[in-house]
């Protein structure tokens, strides 16, 4: 099979599955970044076709993921940008009003997980979301399979240890004691 054949084949199998990890780590209702960040997934791809691997899709989500941190970069200076304006506004007496998502509700599962590393919550994300076998998350991540393995079973536990202390955080609020 030709480079572009295997390219074409990369595509056809794995933009659904690349579009879904790239929205799940994006805000919701961000459509046309999911958009953009699955383009430039694929024109890297395409770039550097020849070195796609047989199984592509752990190769793809670790291009994701650096096109991810690309984009997230770029909204944390569009965020302090707009941080810097509301200042502005603030002192001079105008009047900012804040985004309609600024207050989304989240489960307690995410909330959690929001609270863990950066690298802790994707090393759950890809073998749960994406579901991930440990040699391709080693792939995705770009480490070795005991590296791979040791980063999800000490994410798993500080995960378990972020939940419970949001139960006991729950059950003091509510009065409860252990």
């Amino acid at each position: 099979m030709s480079t572009d054949q295997a390219f074409a084949a990369a595509y056809r199998e794995h933009y659904w599955a690349v579009s879904r990890f790239v929205a799940r780590r994006l805000d919701a209702g961000e459509t046309h970044e999911v958009e953009e960040v699955v383009a430039d997934v694929f024109s890297i791809a395409w770039r550097r076709r020849s070195e796609l691997p047989e199984a592509p899709l752990p190769w793809l989500y670790a291009v994701a993921r650096n096109c991810l941190a690309n984009t997230v970069r770029g909204k944390g200076r569009y965020r302090r940008l707009l941080h810097r304006i509301s200042h502005h506004e603030t002192v001079r007496h105008g009047q900012v009003v804040d985004s309609p998502d600024a207050e989304r509700p989240g489960s307690w599962v995410h909330e959690a997980l929001s609270r863990l590393a950066p690298a802790d919550q994707e090393a759950l994300r890809l073998t749960t979301w994406e579901e991930l076998s440990l040699d391709e998350l080693a792939v995705a991540l770009e480490c070795s399979r005991g590296a791979a393995a040791m980063r999800l079973h000490r994410a798993r536990q500080r995960l378990r240890a972020e939940i419970d202390r949001m139960q006991m955080h729950v059950r003091a609020g509510d009065g409860h004691r252990d």
